[in-house]
């Protein structure tokens, strides 16, 4: 091979320098042999490769220890030294090379494992355990008025008593250790594995409780004085939990625990509780008392019978007590399991050990109690930052509320006066015993509740009658039906249901007419008569049994008329106008019917007194809705930890909202609610009153202010499960009580105090909406109201609904002679009742009534007879009647009158 050709040789050393070596090489020698090479000198000087075509192979030629050449090794240059920390590593290829070996993975593990135990010393060494007196130490909340005036001071110092060892009952400790923490007395102060677990939850944004021992939970509460779930004051309770139980005895854990943990009811330790709950010491509870306390640790909210719906809607006394019954049962075979219970003396024990009623402190009487737990409420179901009424109880929260003194105070004079001059239980024990009132104040433009009337006293009367009571609310649930009758429209009865949703006529509340008479066939919105589960129709009723004949929405809504609103109702579809009340403000709960049958639209919904004055609110502001609030803002020790962020949604156009304030105008001006009329102001309300007379509300508003009242009657004794309203015939010394009786009166009293200072405005004057609708149908160019009968029913149900009162108002026209009218496609007459028989297709009878073939004859005698055709009212089922409300004796639990 000519000089020339021969290839240079491969250098001997790796990197950038070998390929810059072996680049300078003149092309015309040969490559030397290999230093390890076992070959002949001939057969290495035979040996020749090619030169490198670039550094870079160069230098992977280098790393791999040097090229091979055509004869066994004698190519492979001499490897390179290797490093302390072979990684990548040494003569490997491929994915080898990123591969740690095993000493390596072992020595990582053994470096991890040390690093944490050498911080955890050093974290352990140098953590302080801080003073248990200044964490646990429970200070006042102050309330103000919405003018920075104190209105109460309360907190959990004066419900605080600790105790040593020997006065908390053996039983009480081992209830806890069955319940809390079975390892309690040998574990170190922390349960590892309930750690990592609780760690691992937080770090996936899961459920964060569990894995604390008695220990970690004494830290909590007594050392911390913290009660926030995050990783970092999960590692300082370790620690701490760990040098605690190092430095004190199990015995003196276990005190400081149980005088530090809250109990409910404002109670902060086992002695503090033992005396609210069961009025004695500590030292002399039962077995069975330790237990039902043992399983409040698990949070008092769910499991004190007396039940907490102000800061949960599912911590009702009934749930409450199941709960807690199944908890003290658990904890007590869990004590018999772990040998802290005899099993004999646990058989002992087989009823649960009901506490005490609950109370509220001394200074927090008349008002201030209800205003109180309701900024309380406010504020902990409110506060991005998650304090809790566990914090709350400890104290150091200044509460700014929304509350005006004067009008707190207005209100509750309206109803003291009332209540002294008619309501006298020792003269009518029979009818005015157990008479509650219940109130709420809002402010329109901005949600606030400026005054709440919750009771006589909340020292003596616990439950807040301006939160929910289970009272019905009647008729003045009409203005939502109405309300999204002229946003959304009834269906096409000609159309299918898909058709006839896509497709709707909005209704005019002036010129759309329904039928008005007593005891009229409700049906669905294709025209077809409405039955229940047992293929049973229902003839809806009015108040009185008064029979109007076609009637205008507005002039039914005047005289509160049911079954216009009740085909109204279904002629929407249900759902619509529940979503309106929801829209409006009222709370998707158990506060509203989720009931699809028509008696839906007159009320037998039970929202709070706060609900329906903030959805009455929406309806002054012009369809803008505003969630109803008590808390402005809140400090901690100076600083600014809330405050509340108003949200404004519109609900309804302002077309909606104000052709309903107008409409609810007339019902103040010359309808039912003419005893709230307010000299020079604009007044729009309605009245309500339930079947059997159960319940009677007013809710009415000026462009200023919505405000609720309600009355009832019920027995307030919380510890009675078989509570129930009863019927309000004869309360006052009236023969029934109405919307527009005392509940007028109150709203009229306390408004004329609330707005003395207050500028007179106006209402919004409402623009034209709607379209005329006959029963449903939309009226045809030629069609008129004039011209428009309906079908009526033609002979008497057999069951008469329970007689009911009509509204007492001086303008309200007789209801015992309503004018003759004609309904399209039936014929003319008058509805049976009140002295008009012939009635329907095919006439009817009255008592002495004419009969007659085209409905226009009429019977003459008073109380004739309901019209023609008709099947007879249903017998109700039990399942299907609402024991507040239902028109007649409602199967469907519908009101009556103002219902």
């Amino acid at each position: 091979m000519s000089e020339h050709r021969r290839k240079p040789p491969q250098p001997e050393g790796g990197g950038r320098a070998a390929a810059r070596r072996a680049s300078q090489q003149s092309s015309g020698r040969r490559a030397a042999p290999s230093r390890e090479s076992t070959e002949s000198p001939s057969a290495a000087h035979d040996s020749e490769e090619r030169p490198f075509s670039s550094r870079a192979e160069a230098r992977r030629a280098a790393q791999r220890g040097g090229r091979r050449g055509g004869g066994g090794d004698s190519g492979r240059a001499e490897p390179s030294k290797k490093r302390l920390i072979d990684y990548p590593r040494h003569g490997k290829d491929g994915w080898q090379r990123w591969m740690p070996s095993w000493k390596q993975t072992t020595a990582l593990g053994v470096g991890v494992v040390g690093s944490i135990l050498a911080a955890g010393t050093v974290a352990y060494a140098l953590v302080q355990v801080p003073d248990r007196q200044l964490a646990s130490r429970a200070e006042n909340n102050v309330y103000y008025w919405d003018d920075g005036s104190q209105m109460a001071a309360t907190g959990g110092t004066k419900n605080r008593q600790e105790v040593g060892i020997a006065k908390i009952p053996k039983a009480m400790q081992h209830a806890v250790i069955s319940a809390e923490n079975k390892s309690f007395e040998d574990d170190p102060g922390v349960d590892f594995k309930g750690m990592a677990r609780a760690l691992y939850n937080m770090a996936k944004g899961g459920n964060t409780q569990g894995g604390s021992t008695i220990t970690q939970q004494y830290v909590k509460n007594a050392r911390l004085g913290d009660q926030s779930q995050t990783l970092d004051r999960k590692f300082k309770e370790l620690f701490i939990a760990m040098k605690v139980n190092a430095e004190m005895e199990k015995p003196q854990i276990m005190e400081g625990y149980l005088n530090s943990s809250y109990f409910g009811r404002g109670a902060w330790g086992i002695q503090a509780a033992a005396r609210t709950y069961y009025g004695k010491d500590a030292v002399d509870l039962s077995p069975s008392e330790c237990a039902f306390l043992a399983s409040l640790l698990k949070g008092a909210t769910f499991y004190d019978p007396a039940g907490n719906v102000a800061y949960n809607s599912n911590a009702t006394a009934e749930k409450n007590t199941e709960r807690a019954t199944k908890r003290w049962r658990w904890i007590l075979d869990e004590m018999v399991k772990d040998g802290h219970l005899d099993a004999a003396k646990r058989a002992e024990f087989t009823k649960f050990p009901m506490p005490k009623k609950l109370k509220q402190n001394d200074d927090l009487g008349g008002q201030i109690g209800y205003l109180v737990d309701l900024a309380r409420a406010n504020f902990v179901n409110s506060n991005k930052a998650g304090h809790t009424v566990e914090d709350l109880a400890k104290g150091g929260f200044e509460i700014h509320t929304t509350f005006d003194k004067k009008k707190v105070q207005a209100l509750e004079k309206a109803v003291v006066k009332i209540q002294k001059e008619h309501i006298d239980p020792e003269k009518r024990p029979k009818t005015d015993t157990h008479v509650q009132f219940g109130g709420a104040s809002v402010e329109p433009d901005t949600g606030k509740i400026v005054a709440i009337y919750g009771g006589e006293d909340a020292t003596k009367h616990f439950t807040n009658n301006a939160d929910k009571t289970g009272a019905q609310v009647g008729s003045t649930f009409k203005p939502f039906v109405l309300a999204a009758a002229m946003k959304n429209g009834v269906r096409d009865k000609k159309l299918g249901r898909e058709q006839s949703d896509a497709q709707r006529t909005k209704v005019s509340p002036d010129k759309s007419i329904y039928n008005g008479d007593n005891k009229v066939k409700i049906k669905n919105y294709d025209g077809s008569v409405w039955t229940n589960e047992e293929g049973k129709e229902w003839l809806q009723t009015n108040d009185g049994d008064a029979s109007y004949g076609p009637i205008d929405l507005r002039e039914a809504m005047r005289e509160s008329a049911n079954s216009p609103f009740v085909q109204l109702g279904m002629d929407i579809g249900i759902p619509l106008v529940r979503q309106a009340a929801i829209d409006a403000g009222l709370r998707d709960d158990d506060t509203l019917s989720k009931s699809e049958v028509p008696s839906f639209s007159i009320g037998i919904s039970s929202p709070s007194a706060i609900r329906m004055a903030g959805s009455y609110a929406t309806f002054a502001a012009s369809g803008k809705q505003r969630d109803v609030y008590s808390v402005t803002e809140v400090f901690k020790r100076g600083k600014s930890i809330y405050k509340h962020e108003g949200k404004e949604k519109t609900a309804f156009s302002a077309a909606v909202a104000d052709n309903v304030t107008d409409v609810l105008k007339t019902v103040v001006e010359k309808g039912t609610g003419t005893s709230a009329k307010l000299e020079g102001r604009d007044v729009a309300g309605k009245t309500g009153t339930t079947d059997g007379n159960k319940s009677a509300w007013f809710v009415g508003y000026t462009p200023q202010l919505s405000t609720a009242i309600d009355m009832y009657r019920m027995d307030d004794d919380e510890n009675n499960k078989n509570r129930e309203f009863l019927q309000m015939y004869g309360t006052g010394d009236q023969d029934s009580i109405h919307g527009a009786s005392f509940p007028a009166e109150i709203w009229h009293d306390y408004m004329s105090e609330a707005l003395k200072d207050e500028k007179i405005l106006k209402f919004p004057k409402p623009e034209p909406i709607g379209d005329a609708v006959i029963d449903g149908e939309p009226a045809g160019p030629s069609e008129s109201p004039s011209e428009s009968p309906s079908e009526t029913p033609s002979e008497s149900p057999s069951e008469t609904p329970t007689d009911t009162s009509s509204e007492p108002t001086a303008s309200e026209p007789p209801k015992s002679s309503p004018t003759n009218t004609c309904l399209p496609l039936v014929g003319c007459g008058n509805g049976g009742g009140n002295g008009n028989g012939g009635n329907g297709n095919n006439g009817g009878n009255g008592n002495n009534g004419g009969s007659g073939d085209t409905g226009t004859d009429q019977g003459t005698d008073s109380g004739g007879g309901s019209g023609g055709g008709e099947s007879a009212s249903p017998t109700p089922s039990e399942d299907e009647t609402s024991s507040d409300a239902g028109g007649g004796t409602g199967i469907f639990g519908g009101s009556r009158g103002e219902s």
